[in-house]
């Protein structure tokens, strides 16, 4: 381990040790943070990096995590998320301080998890709404298909939410580019003994996204896929379920050109079972977001 209190002296500790992990600030004396990052990188190219800093503006994050940086923590939120966004980074993730509502999160091109499946650690419906708007708004505007698995109170939140972004819902519905599945009935189907059933969820899930990509506009169909069945499953407790449902996720990915975006409640990673599987769900995926 080391310490510096300096720019410079974090590049020179940085050379001499080769660190795992670097915990570094944005405002440092002589040579800034996110220089002493960019330098990092070329002089310890391994070296894993989490900004932990006072600096919440969107731009200043998207900075940090274009020098090469993992993560990016808000110190006025370290005691909650510092150690789940060193294990993210640990294990090849990218996390972003819930306090940095507008920053786009770079992929992590994780070994397990497809580019494009990203999980949302929500703090509350509005955040779920919004995140799930902006994800499915563009896709539709596209011309691209979209399925989003939602409480019904929510499918609803969000029909009202795409229309005020010029959204046209009933038409995208009518002609089955846009399908809405109710959260709690999602995979009641496809479960067996508890855990989810490969085969009747590749038939189930995978013939919805054939229906839906024949209907879309686009020339190369992108399904954008969406959803938080998975984020009561595992406020049930059910975190092997949760995991295998990720995992079976995945590989649809691998045969289909898709976007995802699970959404889990923060709520739901109080208990021992959750903080004992959140590695493994974040290895599913290839960006975590905390909002």
């Amino acid at each position: 381990m080391g310490e510096a209190s300096d720019g410079l002296q974090a590049v020179q500790k940085a050379k001499e040790l080769q660190p795992e992990l670097i915990l570094l600030d944005v405002g440092l004396p002589k040579l800034n943070g996110i220089e002493v990052a960019n330098t990092v990188r070329e002089i310890s190219p391994s070296t894993k990096i989490i900004f932990v800093t006072q600096e919440s503006a969107p731009e200043v994050a998207e900075e940090a995590l274009c020098s090469g940086a993992m993560g990016y923590v808000l110190k006025s939120r370290a005691r909650t998320e510092l150690l789940p966004a060193i294990e993210a980074v640990l294990n090849g993730k990218r996390f972003v301080s819930s306090g940095v509502e507008d920053c786009e999160v770079i992929d992590t091109g994780s070994a397990q998890a497809p580019v494009g499946h990203d999980i949302l650690v929500y703090s509350g419906d509005e955040v779920l709404l919004h995140n799930f708007t902006r994800f499915l708004a563009p896709a539709l505007i596209g011309g691209n298909p979209a399925i989003v698995i939602a409480t019904k109170p929510h499918q609803q939140s969000l029909a009202q939410r795409l229309k005020a972004d010029f959204v046209d819902v009933e038409t995208h519905v009518q002609r089955g580019s846009y399908i809405v599945l109710d959260a709690v009935q999602a995979f009641s189907t496809i479960m067996v003994d508890g855990l989810p059933d490969p085969v009747q969820f590749f038939e189930t899930i995978g013939g919805l996204m054939e229906v839906a990509t024949r209907a879309a506009n686009a020339t190369n169909p992108r399904i954008a896929f969406c959803g938080e069945a998975l984020g009561i499953l595992w406020t049930e407790g059910k975190v092997e379920a949760a995991i295998r449902l990720e995992q079976l996720c995945n590989a649809l990915a691998r045969e289909r050109e898709i976007d995802m975006l699970c959404a889990y409640p923060l709520s739901g990673f109080q208990g021992e079972d959750h903080k004992l599987g959140y590695t493994s769900l974040c290895a599913e995926h290839s960006a975590v977001h905390f909002r």
